[in-house]
């Protein structure tokens, strides 16, 4: 394992040190499967901004996969697991599943699916692990080379071992908790979605269940209008987002 990290690690060194400079800010996006199964990321684009990658791959344990994000692009990254596609490109994943597509081609995944969120910026990138759709795999982004005030943001604890039965989604063999889904998306209340008399951040706050999510995952969004440190900041950086990361 250890010698798959130091190969990860000088891959990426020389690949950056190689990215062509560019006027405003672009970024190579290297996934990283440490799960013990495969993963099929999947990627919705903001509106306006290009598909990338088809929309979805396959990444393998222990594998990288490397993605050259254009300038001032914007969208959402998430990890599918439980997939079966056949030759064509269809099928399902029992998590994150975007249409029954290998491809999402800019569609979204079904919730609950962790997220990580980027807009980059023309001086200034944003990003950050939310849980606001709920919760399916562990999820981190750590920049690489960039300025400022760069800082990691992920959720590193399997929220599956924790979920409060309400928001559980379980196995077709009810044996184990395949993803946890939001309070929202569980109730559909104004006052867990953030929505109606609760649509500001001076009336909507964490409730019991978005503290279970904050307390597991201090560097992730658990709802609409959490802490906005939990949006990091970087400048001409590039990033990895790695599933199923090791507790920091």
């Amino acid at each position: 394992m250890a010698s798959s990290i130091l190969t990860l690690f000088f891959a990426t060194t020389f690949l950056i040190s190689n990215i062509p400079l560019l006027k405003v800010s672009a970024a190579t996006v290297i996934f990283y499967n440490k799960c013990t199964h495969p993963v099929w990321p999947g990627i919705q684009p903001g509106a306006g901004k290009p598909i990338l990658a088809r929309g979805g791959f396959t990444l393998q344990p222990n594998k990288a996969y490397s993605l050259q994000v254009p300038p001032l692009w914007s969208g959402r990254f998430w990890g599918r697991h439980g997939c079966n596609f056949d030759a064509s490109g269809h099928g399902h994943c029992a998590t994150g599943d975007c249409g029954g597509s290998l491809y999402c081609n800019g569609i979204g995944g079904t919730p609950p699916a962790t997220l990580a969120e980027f807009t980059l910026g023309k001086d200034l990138d944003f990003y950050d692990v939310s849980l606001v759709d709920g919760y399916n795999l562990p999820i981190s982004i750590t920049p690489l080379k960039g300025s400022g005030k760069c800082s990691y943001a992920g959720c590193v604890s399997d929220l599956n071992l924790m979920c409060p039965v309400g928001l559980q989604v379980r196995s077709r063999d009810n044996k184990r908790v395949m993803a946890c889904k939001s309070a929202c998306s569980a109730f559909n209340s104004p006052r867990y979605c953030c929505t109606g008399n609760f649509g500001s951040p001076q009336s909507c706050k964490p409730t019991a269940y978005s503290r279970i999510f904050k307390t597991a995952c201090p560097k992730a969004y658990s709802y609409a209008y959490d802490d906005p440190t939990s949006i990091a900041t970087c400048t001409n950086a590039s990033y990895i987002i790695t599933f199923c990361p090791r507790r920091r």
